[in-house]
């Protein structure tokens, strides 16, 4: 059987922690054929399957028209605190996400996937959960073959700007994630490469419609190799809102 046509993959949010992550898996996965990272600022690097695209996302639809693509990768997000007021931050987490995930829909994306949070809840009264389930919520009705929803808990990995209490918790989570068992297994800390490779593994699981992925998902999804298999424990079902 002939090796499948290799993917081209539109990615958005390269710079942030997770983003580099799954970069580095993308461009180090022999089934991606090219990877077209689209940020604000220049990324950089080098790489003969990289494509580094500059844009504004408040224009994004029409600076990326005319592209195409397999899949979408979403890992667009801030903080409440580095954007400044929940305005601006329900501008990156849910008017960004949306508007990059039309520009994936006319560029024939056909799987979406996208880094949520564990939690991710439309009828939270926390804000951060709401609007993460509020967005959910949105990218489920543009309409793609397949969106893989990401929900981590805790991420690790060391960013450039990093608070006491983050710092402390990639201290403590190690200790603490053994102890998380059951329910609370999904809300266990996880390192932001493991969350790479799960992306890389959502464009070879071949699953179809929403689904969504707590830790032991993401585990298994990390483990996906191109041209093999492993079993993948039934994902998140889709809450009906």
């Amino acid at each position: 059987m002939p090796d499948p046509e290799p993917k081209v993959v539109l990615l958005a949010g390269a710079s942030g922690l997770v983003g580099k992550s799954a970069l580095d898996a993308l461009l180090d996965a022999p089934d991606i054929g090219r990877v077209f990272a689209v940020t604000r600022r220049p990324l950089g690097r080098e790489h003969p399957r990289l494509a580094n695209r500059i844009v504004q996302f408040d224009k994004l639809e029409t600076q990326l028209k005319g592209v195409t693509c397999h899949v979408a990768v979403c890992c667009l997000g801030t903080t409440i605190r580095q954007a400044g007021s929940e305005q601006a931050f329900r501008q990156v987490d849910v008017d960004y996400v949306l508007s990059f995930a039309r520009t994936a829909k006319a560029a024939q994306a056909q799987r979406f996937v996208v880094v949520s949070s564990v939690g991710a809840d439309a009828g939270a009264k926390n804000f951060y959960l709401r609007t993460k389930g509020e967005m959910e919520q949105a990218l489920a009705n543009v309409g793609f073959a397949s969106l893989d929803i990401l929900q981590p808990g805790l991420l690790l990995g060391f960013r450039s700007q990093m608070r006491p209490l983050e710092f402390g918790a990639l201290l403590v989570m190690p200790v603490v994630n053994p102890f998380l068992r059951g329910a609370r297994e999904a809300f266990r800390g996880i390192p932001a490469k493991t969350v790479g490779a799960a992306i890389l593994g959502t464009t070879r699981s071949g699953r179809r419609g929403v689904q969504r992925y707590t830790h032991a998902g993401m585990q298994a999804l990390a483990r996906l190799k191109s041209g093999r298999t492993i079993p993948l424990p039934e994902s998140k079902p889709s809450p009906r809102r």
